[in-house]
């Protein structure tokens, strides 16, 4: 059996175990309700519906399993295997009270009255304590016969460290064993990818922030031999990722629109925003009413704070918010919120903690400024320096501004802004009022998570880390984006001493390995034909 062959069917069985590893969850959860439903509450619907039948009870629970099913897989309650333990129980747990909260309104339909939430509070904490333990169990059971992928990661110019730091953060689930710079050239790279492959030292390859140019040759090497790789795309790539896809002729064509929505779509999008913001504003309103009054009463100053956003079109307009800040935060300028920041009032940190403070905004959404979901609004400054970096940033003024995002309910709060654009655009060119509905759905998940409402690091004037990260990451993707001369050039002078200190390096390593193998050139071991390569081993370096 090959490599492949063996990989191909581990890949199989890994996917069988983890349906199962979940199904079993599911039908735990189900089981329990089956137990409530058999003896609690079918007695409390109409007497019409209690004469159910064998089918009838199987009917009602497997609508029950149907709706849990869907909240869990919306949630992420069955992406075990892939999101952290912790994240696992949580998505899960909040998939079930809202699979719960459905099929407590369902029953008092069939009721005819609101039905005693007793038995229904009973049997959720029994069905959280069940997925709790199995979810443990089963997520150190998968971990344990499936080890992290090992990856080759081929990276350019930029420091790779950075990346390599974003996947430490899972190493439960990924390991960079190998490493190797793009500048090794295509003929060799894919000698070294298949080599790594063959030998189990890596079964997988991440491609970072290459050029397309030296991408494309190595995805198609990787593709053909069907090893599997992962790619940093760039913002043309997120761009394709929405294209509508035609045949009308005997060749593919890949539309992209010049309107993000069509007309249809813009209609629907704001009667949801209507309604929705309506019925909001009417359940809030006693929260907003004592948030208001704390606010006033703990320095007298004003309630609410403005403050001026942009919108479709960079379109600016006052965004309102219940002021959580003093009244002189911004007496030395403009600086975004950080951990631990002293400016917070405690009315301030526990209504930022909860998200009241965002409240007000559905005023905002009701005049048409803002809508439920889109890109987060920002400051016409904060615009003009993101675009300093990286003119691609306007893209995300292509649609209005929304009270919650794609890079919020994916992102975080200190996301880098080239991530958050990348998840900007990505719902940009994906837009459906399908995907706005799970968004909003989602978000009521990420309102009760910590990490979501992080700041950025103590200093920071905008969330990006530094000038060459920007110039670097967000900017100079080898066409993908125009930068200033200035920017190019400097730029160009840092790739350049990185490539002297490389050349160094390389010749330094083939000096110590002329003498040892007798000055060998290497360029001969890559115009080799691949007959007289077999059984050679490559030399890492």
């Amino acid at each position: 059996m090959t490599t492949q062959d063996r990989l191909q069917k581990m890949e199989g069985f890994k996917r069988l175990i983890n349906l199962s590893l979940v199904l079993l969850c599911l039908l735990l959860e189900t089981g329990v309700f089956t137990y409530h439903w058999y003896f609690h509450f079918r007695f409390s619907i109409v007497q019409d519906l209690q004469r159910f039948f064998f089918k009838g009870h199987v009917l009602e629970i497997a609508i029950y399993f149907v709706i849990l099913f869907m909240f869990s897989h919306m949630y992420g309650g069955m992406r075990l295997g892939y999101l952290k333990n912790v994240e696992i129980i949580f998505s899960q747990v909040f998939g079930t009270i809202m699979a719960d909260i459905l099929i407590y309104a369902e029953l008092s339909v069939m009721s005819l009255k609101l039905t005693n939430p007793t038995y229904f509070i009973v049997m959720l904490i029994q069905q959280i304590i069940v997925a709790i333990l199995y979810i443990s169990a089963a997520n150190f059971f998968y971990r344990h016969i499936f080890p992290p992928r090992r990856l080759l990661l081929i990276y350019g110019d930029r420091d790779p460290k950075e990346l390599k730091r974003k996947f430490e953060r899972r190493l439960d689930k990924y390991l960079i064993t190998e490493q190797v710079h793009v500048g090794e050239g295509t003929q060799k790279l894919c000698k070294i990818i298949k080599k790594y492959y063959q030998d189990g030292t890596c079964n997988a390859v991440v491609f970072g922030d290459i050029s397309d140019n030296d991408r494309k040759p190595l995805m198609k090497y990787c593709y053909g031999n069907s090893i599997r790789f992962y790619v940093l795309p760039k913002i043309n790539d997120v761009i394709m990722m929405g294209a509508e896809e035609l045949h009308v002729f005997d060749s593919p064509i890949l539309l992209t629109r010049e309107y993000s929505m069509t007309m249809e779509q813009r209609f629907f999008k704001r009667l949801i925003d209507i309604v929705c913001a309506l019925i909001l504003t009417i359940i809030t309103s006693p929260i907003m009413i004592i948030t208001a009054i704390c606010v006033k009463a703990y320095d007298k100053g004003p309630v609410f704070y403005k403050q001026v956003r942009c919108t479709r079109g960079g379109k600016k307009f006052n965004i309102i918010k219940f002021r959580s800040m003093r009244v002189d935060a911004e007496k030395d300028g403009v600086r975004l919120y950080y951990v631990g920041d002293n400016r917070v009032t405690p009315v301030g940190k526990f209504i930022r903690k909860v998200r009241i403070d965002e409240l007000p905004q559905l005023f905002n959404i009701l005049a048409g400024d803002m809508s439920f979901i889109g890109p987060r609004p920002e400051r016409p400054e904060i615009i003009e320096q993101y675009q300093a970096e990286m003119p691609e940033f306007a893209f995300r003024l292509k649609v209005k501004a929304g009270l919650a995002g794609y890079a919020q309910v994916y992102g975080k709060y200190n996301t880098t802004p080239y991530d958050k654009l990348k998840l900007d655009i990505t719902y940009i060119e994906n837009y459906s009022v399908l995907l706005d509905l799970k968004l909003m759905l989602l978000t009521l998940k990420i309102l009760l998570l910590p990490e979501a409402t992080e700041g950025v690091d103590p200093g920071q004037t905008t969330a990006m880390r530094d000038l060459y990260i920007a110039r670097e990451e967000h900017a100079y993707e080898d066409g993908d984006g125009v930068i200033s001369k200035d920017m190019r050039a400097e730029a160009d002078r840092d790739k350049t001493r990185q490539r002297s200190k490389a050349t160094e390096k390389t010749v330094d390593k083939n000096t110590e390995k002329s003498v040892a193998d007798g000055q060998k050139a290497e360029d001969t071991a890559v115009e080799e034909s691949e007959d007289t390569l077999k059984g050679k081993t490559i030399e890492k370096e």
